[in-house]
């Protein structure tokens, strides 16, 4: 991130300690770079508009109503609607090592013309489970795809380029729509009302999925004809309803049941909590724990504290 912050670093203007803020504006967004050189605590932020805020270097530790407090650490992300005000600590900031942070201001019309075309084209089909960015506050972890999103804007816009107003649109327009799918996805995911699944066809697909998960069968071309779509079709709706592709999502809910077992099962070698898992492979299953984790399996079981 320190070579996205280059040219940042050069220009901007240092006038406080705390929060210094240095703002880069666009046709439908506003980003502004924080920088804390001090140790602080109770800051207290408020924004007009829907913002995401993103983590940059250091350490914060986040209060948000309604929500426990968390520490909040670079390749993270929030999703604050408008009007919700988040109060900040800095214990690790100082002067040769600030804690910065941006927050990505989107126009409301931009969110609205995007939601829009998200939800005529691609949301999940019950017209009345249409998706929207403006009730809750949201922490995102290990969002792969929304991390590379905030370093590109950070990079575009802190850059003067003849096509930079286009530019950032496209990606603007992009990270709404991922944010969109975090929110389908966890829609989906916790919601336990039969009506629901059964009124929709990916909804009838994740339920067939958690009865079964542990079934090593179970394939795209089985979840293709449950949903009564061509393999090609169901894959693409799959993708573009939660943002993942039905394999990933399979193996997230494979790991995560694997991650009950290690806590619950201590006795268990790894290969059998592969195998109880629904994993064939016990290299593969190591390889899909550690690109999810950032962790072994091995590693996951030592890190747990006795209860």
């Amino acid at each position: 991130m320190n070579h996205l912050l280059k040219h940042h670093k050069s220009s901007r203007k240092l006038t406080t300690l705390v929060e210094n803020k240095t703002t880069y504006s666009a046709d439908y967004a506003e980003l502004n770079i924080y920088e804390t050189h001090e140790y602080a605590e109770k800051i207290a932020l408020r924004f007009d508009f829907p913002v995401i805020a993103s983590m940059l270097t250091g350490k914060k530790v986040m209060h948000i109503e309604g929500m426990s407090s968390f520490d909040f650490f670079p390749g993270e992300s929030v999703v604050m609607p408008a009007g919700k005000e988040m109060v900040i600590d800095f214990p690790l900031a100082r002067k040769n090592n600030p804690t910065q942070c941006l927050t990505l201001g989107i126009d409301t019309e931009k969110i609205t013309e995007v939601v829009e075309r998200f939800n005529a084209d691609i949301a999940v089909e019950k017209e009345s489970h249409n998706w929207a960015l403006d009730s809750t506050a949201s922490h995102l972890l290990h969002n792969i795809e929304v991390d590379y999103l905030v370093k590109r804007l950070v990079y575009t816009f802190t850059k003067n380029e003849v096509s930079k107003d286009i530019l950032l649109d496209l990606m603007i327009q992009e990270l709404i729509v991922r944010l969109l799918q975090t929110k389908a996805k966890a829609f989906l995911l916790k919601n336990t009302d039969d009506d629901v699944f059964n009124d929709t066809r990916i909804g009838m697909v994740i339920k067939y999925i958690k009865q079964n998960l542990t079934d090593k069968e179970i394939s795209v071309d089985i979840l293709a004809r449950k949903a009564c779509m061509s393999v090609s079709h169901f894959h693409k709706k799959f993708k573009n309803t939660l943002g993942v592709s039905p394999i990933d999502y399979i193996n997230s809910e494979k790991i995560r049941f694997s991650k009950k077992l290690i806590k619950e099962s201590k006795e268990l070698r790894i290969s059998e909590i592969a195998f109880k898992s629904g994993f064939n492979n016990t290299s593969y299953f190591n390889r899909q724990f550690k690109k999810m984790e950032l962790m072994t399996p091995q590693q996951f079981k030592a890190s747990i504290v006795p209860g």
